[in-house]
């Protein structure tokens, strides 16, 4: 699952893909948002552990997993 995490006074987003179900990256973002865990703690498929605090979400993007492409040509 590609997810996408605004930051306030960032000027770039934060883009990673997890292994986790949408349900399952809700929940961890809810539990930041509610207040009952301080910094939103995600890992990415290669194992790089992104840390946000919780109060400079600006955004968060669940998106489906992004499919790889082969070839050089558009189609």
């Amino acid at each position: 699952m590609e997810v996408k995490i605004g930051v306030q006074h960032a000027p770039r987003e934060i883009v990673l893909e997890s292994d986790l179900s949408a349900e399952e990256l809700e929940r961890i973002v809810t539990a930041a948002l509610t207040g009952s865990e301080p910094l939103l703690s995600l890992t990415d498929n290669k194992g790089r552990k992104v840390l946000v605090p919780a109060d400079r979400l600006s955004y968060i993007d669940l998106g489906e997993p992004s499919v790889r492409k082969v070839g050089f040509g558009a189609l």
